[in-house]
């Protein structure tokens, strides 16, 4: 199937390109998401005459993406999460977390924006967090898992052994005595 590139692609091409792409990639992904168009007479004539209001669509996305990836680089993010006594999260931070944790620090992320190559942060401390804003624009920050405190608490095992002594001797004691 040919198409032509409505937007730049990563991968495939720029904007005006003519590219063949497999049948499924361009009926399910580039057709329906506004990305290309089929290569006909019909549609690369009425592409042509659109030509220049793509481009400058595509340079203003670009602009916005690029000032985004500014605002991130400023930005300090801690999510708070509970942990257990080794650092390890009960449950994991996942890109829905850091991208409320950025809109809510004033810098608007979509959740398909946030890269975790190795999968959700899943103990405390600072991780790095790579952000793909546009094609062209990648950004990383350095996103700290903090400890919320409502954890296990340590186990004192003299306290423990003092509670189950004392609830064993409270047993025996209360039990009436067989006539």
């Amino acid at each position: 199937m040919e198409v032509i590139l409505l937007e730049k692609v990563e991968n495939l091409g720029n904007i005006g390109d003519l590219v063949k792409v497999r049948s499924g990639y361009g009926r399910n992904f580039l057709l329906p998401k506004g990305k290309a168009t089929l290569a006909t007479s019909e549609n690369i004539a009425v592409f042509e005459a659109r030509r220049a209001e793509l481009e400058q669509r595509q340079s203003d996305d670009l602009g916005l993406a690029q000032k985004r990836a500014e605002q991130l680089q400023g930005l300090s993010i801690a999510i708070n999460a509970r942990a257990g006594l080794e650092g390890k999260l009960f449950g994991s931070v996942g890109t829905v977390d850091i991208a409320e944790a950025c809109t809510a620090a004033g810098v608007e992320i979509q959740r398909s924006e946030v890269r975790l190559p190795d999968g959700p942060l899943r103990m405390i401390g600072e991780h790095a967090v790579e952000f793909h804003l546009h094609t062209d624009v990648n950004t990383t920050i350095t996103i700290a898992v903090i400890d919320d405190g409502k954890g296990e608490a340590p186990i004192d095992v003299d306290a423990e052994d003092a509670a189950a002594a004392a609830a064993e001797e409270s047993a025996s004691v209360d039990t009436p005595a067989a006539d």
